[in-house]
């Protein structure tokens, strides 16, 4: 079967296990026809003894949910959405840093896995949005629970828009989203993209003991948030509590560097502050165009 014939099929578990190269990641596999959200139903799974590495996979969410309580558009038989399930215990001094980074080395497993297949080279936004030409292409929400016990879980959910045309998306997402298809001119098949992603995955997250410099290397090389003026928006979604500045790296734990801007426009801070939680916004460089 053609790769553009595939690429409109329905997903199956036959054609996902077929494809899969993982030793553990997607070995346990839950594929739905629809579900309000992969991230709740992967929670629900884990909390009753699913294994480290289930995948739930979905044609469609009904309540797909983004970064701060966003929506996540979730049309059915076109994109990508999936969670996998993350209970390797951790030593408990790399707990912090593992809650920190695993939204990190997830999006650069999606991000290497969109280039592999698609020739396409995906930048992120921090801390986990993935972008193709300044649109957005897929989002990661993880999730976590019971970390301070011997039953900690992390969820790691992903949105991909794969087989979508440019004007499938609702009129507010039209110069804000892109898929892959719409980017590279040609389908793709979800379950050989799953399959890469899972295998992209697995690497960073079997790497992650050994040390973060690796990812943090390769985070920093797609992250284009790294050089930009930002003004990040607190958690709490309130305006009006944000800070501006220049993002200047990614700390060790993960966050972003930022140096404040004084009202003057010159740096005020010796060293950057660390943002470990908000809502970025690339703002153009004072004084341009």
């Amino acid at each position: 079967m053609s790769s553009s014939v595939s690429a409109f099929q329905p997903l199956t578990s036959q054609a996902i296990t077929m494809a899969l190269c993982t030793k553990t990641l997607g070995r346990s596999l839950h594929l739905l026809q629809d579900t309000p959200s992969t991230n709740s139903t992967a929670m629900s799974l884990a909390q009753n003894g699913a294994p480290d590495g289930t995948v739930v996979v979905a044609d469609t969410q009904t309540s797909g949910r983004g970064r701060l309580g966003r929506q996540w558009y979730s049309p059915p038989g076109k994109n990508l959405y999936c969670s996998i399930i993350l209970k390797r215990a951790m030593p408990p001094d790399q707990v912090s840093g593992w809650l920190s980074w695993v939204p990190l080395l997830a999006a650069v497993a999606v991000a290497r896995a969109i280039q592999t297949l698609s020739g396409l080279r995906p930048s992120l936004k921090w801390p986990n949005d993935i972008l193709i030409a300044q649109r957005k292409v897929g989002g990661l929400l993880c999730e976590s629970s019971g970390m301070a016990t011997a039953n900690g879980v992390v969820i790691v959910g992903i949105g991909l828009n794969v087989n979508m045309w440019r004007d499938a998306f609702p009129a507010d997402l039209h110069d804000l989203a892109t898929s892959l298809s719409a980017e590279a001119g040609r389908p793709f098949d979800r379950a050989v993209l799953l399959a890469a992603l899972l295998s992209e995955l697995e690497l960073r997250y079997e790497a992650f003991l050994s040390g973060i410099a690796d990812i943090k290397q390769e985070y920093g090389l797609r992250c284009t948030t790294i050089g930009q003026r930002v003004r990040v928006e607190m958690s709490n979604g309130d305006r009006g509590n944000c800070i501006e500045g220049h993002a200047v790296s990614i700390g060790d734990d993960g966050s972003l560097q930022i140096m404040l801007d004084d009202p003057q426009d010159r740096f005020t801070c010796v060293t950057p502050i660390a943002i470990r939680a908000g809502d970025v916004v690339h703002l153009r460089r004072k004084g341009s165009d």
